[in-house]
């Protein structure tokens, strides 16, 4: 059972992911179509809000299986999207494979190129910088978040980074870029402590090459310890935890142990990972605190991008892609900071976030007479 929710396009064609998992339905789909409308918003880019999905399973299905399943899934819902209507990206379940077996249904049906998919291969319309967005956007943020809040940056600091996926990952490459030092790093099954830094090169070709687990790390670094359960990455002393594993991985008690040890700064890679109590938490105790609709909006931030990219036959290169996303984020940071210290608590970011996502939207209907 497939949906597509086309949830608000007044500032802009409606983007979102789609997600290839057992547990889509129309109520998740609803909702994480408002939140991409207004995180889609924060960008400044012309982009309205959608998602969709289906609750097809991609794992232990052949590349054959799963063409034939992109194919089927299109044919039905290709007269809904289009470049200027509605442009879909991949999300759990749906990579650079199941996006480019979608384009090629879209292509064959409509008879025609368009940028109606972004997180397309290179060779076919993608941009460079796509796979690393989100995490150096997180990046981007958090280091603007502490230089404005702060007065100092991620230089010297300890960093904790749950998950090791692709948000994870290169979030690790751009914090060791920037000075600071990852101590730890998690996956489904534990986590690894270094007090030296954990090496994203041997990251890399652990999890992105070979797809193993990640205490497969103690191999290139004995002295690493190794933790088999992730959920304790949480009591790791630390100054900035950056959560990028999955939805409600931090809860109250997490939020207290990280507290307890003087963290100062918390931001968001995954989608909604701290719970609402582990976030009022941070707030309630000037934790500088990153909500996931601006922190984490680097990647559709680059979608918008290969969108322009599209629409102008052109190719960026990987510095220009990445300045504009530095450029981007740290702007985003800044009208988050400056709404949320309007409405009377600079630390109440998700109160920011909000509100500054909700007015351009709001602003834009009414123009267009529709309220």
């Amino acid at each position: 059972r497939a949906f597509r929710v086309q949830f608000n396009s007044a500032i802009g064609p409606y983007k979102g992911g789609i997600r290839l998992h057992p547990s889509v339905n129309q109520s998740i789909m609803k909702f994480l179509a408002f939140e991409q409308t207004l995180k889609n918003s924060l960008t400044g880019l012309a982009m309205g809000g959608g998602k969709g999905g289906c609750d097809f399973d991609p794992k232990g299905k052949s590349d054959v299986e799963i063409m034939h399943f992109c194919q089927s899934f299109i044919t039905e819902l290709f007269r809904h999207i289009g470049a200027d209507t509605d442009v879909p990206a991949g999300d759990i379940g749906t990579g650079a494979r199941e996006v480019g077996y979608m384009f090629g249904q879209y292509k064959r049906l409509k008879n025609e190129f368009t940028g109606v998919f972004t997180g397309k291969g290179l060779a076919f319309g993608g941009s460079l910088a796509r796979p690393e967005a989100t995490g150096y956007g997180l990046c981007y943020f958090t280091n603007k978040m502490l230089e404005v809040m702060k007065q100092t940056s991620f230089k010297d600091k300890k960093v904790i980074i749950s998950g090791s996926g692709n948000v994870a990952m290169y979030a690790l490459q751009k914090v060791t870029e920037l000075g600071g030092t990852v101590v730890a790093m998690s996956d489904s099954g534990g986590y690894i402590y270094n007090e030296n830094g954990i090496d994203f090169e041997v990251i890399k070709e652990i999890k992105l090459n070979n797809r193993l687990r990640i205490n497969e790390y103690l191999k290139y670094y004995p002295e690493t310890v190794y933790v088999a359960n992730s959920k304790e990455i949480w009591g790791v002393k630390c100054d900035i935890a950056l959560p990028c594993a999955t939805q409600n991985e931090i809860d109250i008690e997490d939020a207290e142990k990280l507290v307890a040890n003087n963290v100062l700064a918390v931001a968001e890679g995954a989608n909604m990972p701290c719970t609402l109590e582990a976030t009022n938490y941070f707030i309630e105790n000037n934790v500088l605190y990153g909500p996931a609709k601006a922190a984490n909006a680097g990647g559709v931030l680059v979608s918008g991008l290969e969108m322009s990219q599209n629409s102008m036959r052109l190719s960026w290169s990987f510095e220009e892609v990445d300045e504009k996303l530095k450029n981007q984020m740290e702007k985003i940071f800044m009208e988050v900071y400056e709404c949320a210290k309007h409405y009377g608590n600079e630390y109440n970011t998700v109160l920011g976030a909000n509100i500054s996502g909700f007015k351009k939207v709001a602003t834009a209907m009414m123009a267009q007479g529709v309220c």
